[in-house]
């Protein structure tokens, strides 16, 4: 069997730009992209924390030091400078992949700086 798992999040991310008129995509600072381990051209999930939307689309290398997150194509009507969103790619393992797998998770303040890391995320609780 296998199974479609977590492989790396930035969360928090802020929307620095959104180009409706750029080829389509998300160009996410190169530092970014391998801090959370996502390859450019990648399949990415955004999800929008101000607006609720979802939405499937590819990352793209931006300048590297830049914190640019720009949000283009018809994506851009899904966000906004300023949105903060968790982008997200998924990774299909075996069972045998699965035991030892875990995911890269970065966090990001308002200015997409860095602020930690994670493998794991605590037990919600009540």
């Amino acid at each position: 069997m296998q199974c479609t798992l977590l492989k790396s999040k930035l969360h928090h991310a802020r929307v620095t730009h959104s180009e409706l008129d750029y080829e389509g995509s998300c160009a996410i600072d190169s530092n970014l992209l391998e801090a959370a381990g996502i390859r450019e051209y990648e399949q990415i999930q955004i999800y929008n924390l101000a607006n609720g939307e979802r939405f499937t689309t590819y990352a793209i290398q931006a300048e590297a030091g830049s914190r640019i997150i720009s949000v283009n194509g018809a994506a851009a009507h899904k966000a906004s400078p300023g949105d903060s969103v968790i982008i997200c790619a998924y990774g299909v393992l075996n069972q045998q992949e699965m035991a030892a797998f875990k995911p890269s998770m970065v966090y990001l303040d308002e200015h997409n700086n860095i602020t930690r890391r994670s493998n794991s995320i605590p037990i919600q609780v009540a």
